[in-house]
């Protein structure tokens, strides 16, 4: 099994925000790669990596990194697959990741979620990948679908609640 999704961190702190990326590409059946590159640490690593990728098989990339966030942008640079940067929260909640990832230069876009969203980051893989892939699309409309029938029973089960001067 080779991996269409690469998951690119810059250090394994970073795993735990990370972690919901990989349950859902799991969930959703979509081989994945998990590693930790730094952009400021390993930068031919980094460099090796991104300009391999696509010969690699790879189809898209989700970079996740704090602070300076330089990750994401760094891999952009270098390949022309599709980088979903992730900020992760640190010193400034996370803002300071935000900016860092979503302020790149023409020719150069780095997708972005929100801080920690590693989630909204894997189902945007998800998304592209099932652009040309039938049976990806089809387990990504029925995770969708699952998303909805949640909120219909969450939606049900507060009609139960009584209050005194709740009106539905």
């Amino acid at each position: 099994m080779k991996p269409l999704v690469s998951i690119i961190m810059g250090s394994t702190s970073d795993l735990p925000v990370m972690e919901k990326a990989c349950q859902l590409l799991n969930e959703l059946q979509v081989p994945f790669e998990v590693n930790a590159l730094s952009a400021h640490r390993t930068p031919e690593a980094v460099e090796a990596f991104a300009r391999g990728a696509q010969e690699r098989g790879l189809k898209v990339i989700i970079a996740a990194a704090g602070m300076a966030a330089a990750l994401p942008g760094v891999i952009a640079a270098s390949t022309t697959l599709p980088v979903i940067g992730v900020p992760i929260k640190g010193m400034l909640d996370g803002l300071d990741a935000m900016l860092s990832i979503i302020q790149m230069p023409p020719g150069i876009p780095v997708a972005t979620v929100g801080v920690n969203a590693a989630q909204n980051a894997a189902i945007l893989a998800v998304e592209m990948l099932a652009l040309s892939d039938a049976a990806i699309a089809k387990r990504l409309a029925d995770y969708k679908g699952g998303l909805k029938a949640k909120i219909e029973k969450a939606n049900r089960d507060l009609a139960e609640v009584k209050y005194e001067y709740k009106t539905n």
